[in-house]
């Protein structure tokens, strides 16, 4: 908590927004939206990269939380102040820190695979400034953000491993899905028959495992989703990520929002089938995989349109 008390006395409100700022490249529409501009537009690898270590780091992430149940830092200590418009985006436990892990994890991979200076540049920047960002906000310690950089780094090197291992054996990306959902079920059971004690749903506490639980289902959504991109690749659309740079542009703005559409239109649908059961967190997202898949059809279109704006100059 010294750590966290020292960086409250150099909060002002210009470097407040700035951070604030800084802290939503670790939010969940950020990391979306580059995993599917990397799959969609630039390296299909690169995608599967940054997908699968933040699928698998989030799983891991929240697995932690509801074993160790440590609580947030204002809560450890209430004299403690926390830049206020960060509480909103600080659910659950507080130990490990899920921005960290998926701000290192996405950015980290990125930069793993890119080969461009200034882009791994930026990367070490967001590797470091995000988890910073976290702690001057106040709602996370020193131990929460640096175990969760630990755990990010030691996922990049080990699906970089296996996504090279891959480009000799192709089934490998298949068994290595299937432990990601295996490891997701095993939480979700987890947090079904694991004898919590009484406190975890007292009502200042059960907050925090319902965003457990709601994360458990959104990751196994996630994981079924592009378990089924892939399959979708490998055995019918083959699509080409490649096309003019103002197609390319087109494509990933217009499939993002379809599939933004998608994920927000059919959250009060499935609220209401699902009569708000956490499943239907699963559902929609296993929707928003599967709208991104349906998108890469498109794709020979944009490559044509390309080329015959190309011949008509």
């Amino acid at each position: 908590m010294e750590v966290l008390y020292f960086l409250q006395e150099l909060r002002n409100p210009v470097f407040d927004v700035i951070v604030q700022a800084i802290t939503l490249v670790g939010e969940e529409t950020f990391f979306l939206a580059l995993g599917l501009f990397l799959l969609w537009c630039c390296n299909k690898r690169d995608g599967y990269m940054v997908l699968m270590v933040g699928f698998t780091g989030m799983v891991v992430n929240q697995f932690l939380k509801m074993i160790f149940r440590i609580p947030r830092p204002w809560i450890q200590d209430p004299n403690f102040e926390i830049v206020e418009s960060a509480r909103e985006g600080a659910s659950g436990y507080s130990f490990p820190s899920g921005h960290t892990q998926n701000s290192v994890g996405m950015l980290g991979s990125l930069g793993v695979c890119a080969k461009q200076r200034w882009i791994k540049v930026l990367c070490i920047a967001g590797v470091i400034l995000v988890p910073f960002s976290r702690m001057y906000l106040g709602v996370h310690t020193p131990q929460d953000v640096v175990v969760s950089m630990g755990i990010a780094l030691i996922l990049i090197v080990g699906f970089d491993l296996l996504l090279r291992l891959n480009e000799k054996h192709p089934y490998v990306i298949y068994i290595t899905m299937g432990c990601m959902l295996v490891l997701t079920l095993s939480f979700l059971i987890y947090l079904y028959v694991y004898p919590f004690p009484a406190d975890v749903f007292a009502e200042q506490n059960v907050a925090n495992y319902n965003s457990a639980l709601k994360n458990a289902y959104t990751m196994l959504g996630c994981i079924l989703g592009m378990l089924v991109f892939r399959v979708l690749d490998d055995k019918v659309t083959h699509y080409d990520t490649n096309a003019v740079w103002w197609a390319q542009l087109l494509k990933f703005l217009l499939g993002v929002g379809i599939v933004m559409l998608v994920k927000e239109g059919s959250k009060p649908l499935l609220n209401a089938v699902f009569n708000g059961h956490m499943a239907a967190h699963a559902v929609r997202y296993f929707l928003v995989v599967v709208a991104a898949t349906a998108w890469t059809f498109t794709f020979k279109f944009w490559q044509k349109l390309g080329q015959k704006a190309k011949k008509s100059a």
